[in-house]
This record gives structure tokens, C-alpha cells and sequence, in this order.
């Protein structure tokens, strides 16, 4: 088929050099998505707002992440079974699968919608809004909640745009939409002073801008497959396949709701009996959960930059091209995470500083010190987290779901949330910051097991001679 002849250079090229290709946008198209946030939370901390709409802006957060772990299951998962669908030089099954991703996320975003809206009080209560600050985060909820439907089609359409060999595309996507809302933040924020309605609106205009450049790509220019209107109608048999490979996605970004959930109660509990208080615990938290989001889609924009390379070659065979790819992406992957611990251990006030001072709350020297001690503890082991996230991908993107699922898990949930849960009955708060560099410590030794073990089934053979057409 001429669609996948147009990526046999997947199989072929120099990895470096595809990796610099497809890795390079990604990354970039990750950092733009990640700013949709960390803009707003930046403009917001400068403003009048201060501390008590950061802690606003870092409650409404983990609600952001439940979105767009369905939409990144839908789309990763989509990503990667049209890859490795590729690789096997089989193109009948893929426009189903994406146009039946296209067709749930679209169903589950007005699910979400009609669940949330009725519920947005105690669902900001129980993530961790005080008296002080769910005004603000109840004002700023109720418009990003109306655009959830832009949302989630966006990053689903975006992760497929990806696999289709248009790394680029989605990058410009991503980046039309975060210059938009960089542009619109100050003129809402501080020119029309509309405070937490201007971030959000500044917010949504620019997610439907980048909608809509991938609606624009979808319709006319895909490469590797071609939408027709009955491709949006459902069809589960074939859309499982894409929804096994996309479920560690899902899990991953649960997760990290669970996470923020169960961080933000214990913060307010144990911070209210400090002195710290309540507030400057869950507003730090917040900034580091955003600065560490940063980093980690720069691993995960390395890794799935390379997804379409990974599928190509798994359904080719080729499992010696697949382990020297994966051997240059884990060094590319310390790589990142030696700098970033290196910045946070060394200057962490300059890292926060970026989000404001503190201007409403009593103690502002107790801000600086537990911002300090969040960067310098609680991250203090992010090259192993980084690698852990790295690999929970990897074997996503080569049609091993049960390893992405467990390496993710363990990580998260078997270790950090009990830990968060447990140290603070003995340190107080401070004790939370020290759950994540124990739980870092015992999920990369299991990593490295599955990695091992994975490589270790794979023979290393060439890639077979010819390939033989899946049945669809």
C-alpha cells in the first residue's frame, strides 16, 4: 500500500537522526500543552491573586488530568496501534480504530461535563480548596469545565497527528494555541481585570485554536490513513486493540489525580496543624507539580516522539533496531533528569520565584522555606521517576500493556500514596515531601527487572524478509 510505503523510512533511517525528527517536535508539542496551565498559574501568582489563586489554579489541576488521561488512552492508544498496524503493512483496521477514538472521546467529555458541573463544590472542597480560595477556584472551574469537549478532542487528535508521521503539525497545533493564550492572559488578567474568569477564558480560546488546526488536519492532509463519515461509527471490535495499548496512558494520569488527591488532603491536614498553615503547603505543591510536569513531557516527548520508530519496527520484526532506540532513548532520558536535579537542588527559589511572591497570606518567609524544602526533597530523585515514566511508555508503545500498567502503578500508587499517608503521622507535613523520593527508589529497581526481562525474550533478528499482510 502506497500509505505505508510513505513510512518505510522508519525501518531504515539513521536512528539519531529520526529520533532528532520526531522527538524534537514532540517535546516541543508537550511543553506548548503543558504551558496552557503553568501560563495561567504564572500570570495569576503576579497578579492581586497571588498565592490564594495559585492554590485555586493547583486545585482545579488534577480535574485538567482526569480529562486528558481519557483523551491520551483514546489517543495514545489510537498512536500506537496505527503504528505498529504500519509496521505490518496493514491499513484497514486503522481508520476505524481512530475514527471510533474520535466518536468516545467526544461521548466521555460530555459525560464528564454533565458529572462535574453538578458537583464542582465538594469536588474542589475534597481536592483541597480552603474557604480562602474556592471563590476563585469555583470561578475558574466553571469555564475550563464548559470547553472540556475542545480539550480532550485536541489532545486525542493530537497524539494521532503524531503517529501519522506529522510530528510538526502537531507541534504547530499545540503552539498556535499557547502563543493565543499567552497573548490573552495579561490583557484578560490585567488589562480587563476579570482576575480567574480571564485565565480561564485566555485558557479555552487558545485550546480551541489548536482544536482546531488538528480538525483541519484530520480532513485534509493525513498521510497513513483517511477518515470517512462512517469511520466515526463505532466500532469496539477493532478499537479494543487501541484501548489495551492505551489503558498504562489512562492509569498513568489517574494516578496522578489519585496523587494530587490524597497529597492535598494530607497537605491541608497536616499543614492546618503547622506553621506553615494550610494554604502555602497546597500552593507549593501545586508549582511544583506544574514545573515537574514540564519535565516529565520532556521524557514523554522523547519517548513517544519515537513511538511511531518503536511500532514501525516491532511490526517489521526488527527487535535489534527497537533495543538500540530504546538504549538511546534512556540516555537521552537521564540525561534530562541529571539537569533538572541539578537546577532544583541548586536554585530552587529562582525556579518558584517565576510564579509570584507571596502577597495575601501572614508569613511569607514560611512560603520560601517550604517551597525550598518541596524542590529539594521531594524531588530529589527525578532522574529515577523520569526513567520509570520513560519506560511505563516504551512498553506501551511496543504492544506491552501489562508492563507499562505495572511499572506505572508500583511507582505511584503500591509505594507513594501509602507513603504520603504514613510519614506525616510521624514528621508532619514535611514528612509528605520524603514519600516520593522512597517510592522513586523502590519502583526503579523493579523498571529495571521488566526492562531486563523484556529484552531478554526478544532473539535479535534481522527484520523478516517480506512482510506478510495482517488480515483485517
Amino acid at each position: 500500500m502506497e500509505e505505508t510505503q510513505q513510512n518505510s523510512f522508519l525501518g531504515e533511517g539513521k536512528l539519531s537522526r529520526l529520533m532528532l525528527k520526531f522527538s524534537i517536535p514532540c517535546i516541543l508539542s508537550l511543553l506548548v500543552g503543558a504551558l496552557y496551565n503553568i501560563v495561567d498559574q504564572i500570570f495569576v501568582g503576579n497578579s492581586e491573586l497571588s498565592t490564594l489563586g495559585n492554590a485555586a489554579t493547583g486545585v482545579v489541576f488534577p480535574i485538567f488530568i482526569i480529562a486528558q488521561a481519557f483523551a491520551w488512552c483514546f489517543g495514545d492508544g489510537c498512536a500506537a496501534f496505527l503504528n505498529i498496524c504500519q509496521g505490518k503493512k496493514d491499513t484497514a483496521a486503522s481508520h476505524r480504530s481512530i475514527g471510533t477514538g474520535i466518536t468516545v472521546t467526544f461521548a466521555v467529555s460530555l459525560v464528564l461535563l454533565a458529572l462535574f458541573y453538578p458537583l464542582k463544590t465538594p469536588i474542589l472542597t475534597l481536592f483541597g480548596a480552603s474557604e480562602n480560595s474556592i471563590g476563585y477556584a469555583t470561578e475558574y472551574f466553571n469555564i475550563i469545565l464548559a470547553f472540556f469537549p475542545v480539550f480532550m478532542l485536541s489532545n486525542m487528535m493530537n497524539a494521532v497527528i503524531r503517529a501519522d508521521g506529522s510530528p510538526s503539525w502537531s507541534m504547530a497545533s499545540m503552539l498556535g494555541g499557547a502563543i493565543v493564550n499567552i497573548a490573552l492572559d495579561p490583557a484578560f488578567i490585567f488589562g480587563a481585570k476579570w482576575g480567574m474568569a480571564g485565565a480561564a477564558w485566555a485558557t479555552v480560546i487558545g485550546q480551541t485554536f489548536s482544536f482546531l488546526i488538528s480538525l483541519i488536519y484530520f480532513v485534509r492532509f493525513t498521510k497513513t490513513f483517511k477518515l470517512k463519515w462512517k469511520s466515526l461509527i463505532p466500532d469496539f471490535k477493532v478499537f479494543a486493540g487501541a484501548l489495551k495499548l492505551g489503558a498504562s496512558s489512562f492509569i498513568t494520569q489517574m494516578s496522578i489525580v489519585l496523587i494530587s488527591l490524597v497529597c492535598n488532603i494530607m497537605l491541608a491536614k497536616y499543614g492546618a496543624q503547622s506553621h506553615y498553615g494550610a494554604d502555602i503547603p497546597i500552593a507549593v505543591i501545586g508549582i511544583e507539580s506544574k514545573v515537574f510536569t514540564v519535565v516529565v513531557n520532556i521524557v514523554v516527548g522523547i519517548v513517544l516522539g519515537c513511538q511511531p520508530i518503536l511500532g514501525y519496527n516491532l511490526g517489521a520484526g526488527n527487535h535489534v533496531r527497537v533495543k538500540k532506540l530504546y538504549r538511546n532513548i534512556l540516555l537521552c532520558t537521564i540525561g534530562v533528569g541529571v539537569c533538572f536535579t541539578v537546577l532544583f537542588e541548586a536554585a530552587p527559589r529562582a525556579v518558584v520565584s517565576i510564579f509570584g511572591s507571596p502577597k495575601n497570606i501572614p508569613n511569607p518567609d514560611d512560603y520560601w522555606l517550604f517551597a525550598e524544602k518541596t524542590f529539594r526533597i521531594f524531588l530529589s530523585l527525578l532522574t529515577f521517576t523520569c526513567i520509570v515514566k520513560m519506560s511505563s511508555i516504551f512498553f506501551q508503545a511496543v504492544g506491552r500493556p501489562v508492563r507499562a500498567i505495572v511499572s506505572s502503578l508500583v511507582r505511584d500508587i503500591v509505594l507513594f500514596i501509602p507513603l504520603v499517608c504514613i510519614f506525616p503521622i510521624f514528621w508532619g507535613v514535611e514528612g509528605i515531601l520524603y514519600a516520593a523520593p522512597v517510592a522513586d527508589a523502590v519502583a526503579i529497581l523493579l523498571t529495571l527487572v521488566l526492562t531486563i526481562t523484556y529484552f531478554k525474550g526478544k532473539k535479535p533478528t534481522a527484520p523478516p524478509a517480506q512482510d506478510v499482510p495482517a488480515s483485517s
